[in-house]
This record gives structure tokens, C-alpha cells and sequence, in this order.
């Protein structure tokens, strides 16, 4: 498994509350939420890592 790396990101705090409350909705962190949402566009623009298609996929069906 590759490892994660860590970076701070700016983001309104009202977009920020509709990110925690989605998140929310779906029992995810607001990190993992993150990763869902940048993963499946990554995988939608085609420029998804080969090695990391198989957790997209598993990511997908929650």
C-alpha cells in the first residue's frame, strides 16, 4: 500500500460545512470524503493511478 501524504488546504468555511455535513451523510470523515470525491474525479477524467483503480472502485459502492 502506498503511503499518504499530508498537505493544508484552504477552503471556505461554508463550503467546509456542506463537505462535513455530506461526509456526514455517508459515515465518512471529511478526509475521507475528500479522497472519495478526488479519487472519482480523477477516475471520470481518466487520470486515475493504475494502482489505486481498485479502491476507487471498492470506494464507489458505499
Amino acid at each position: 500500500m502506498a503511503g499518504k501524504k499530508t498537505f493544508v488546504l484552504r477552503i471556505d468555511e461554508d463550503v467546509f460545512k456542506a463537505l462535513e455535513k455530506w461526509s456526514g451523510d455517508e459515515f465518512r470523515s471529511v478526509n475521507g470524503q475528500l479522497e472519495w470525491i478526488i479519487n472519482k474525479a480523477l477516475k471520470e477524467a481518466k487520470r486515475a493511478p493504475k494502482s489505486s483503480k481498485a479502491k476507487g472502485e471498492k470506494e464507489d459502492e458505499q
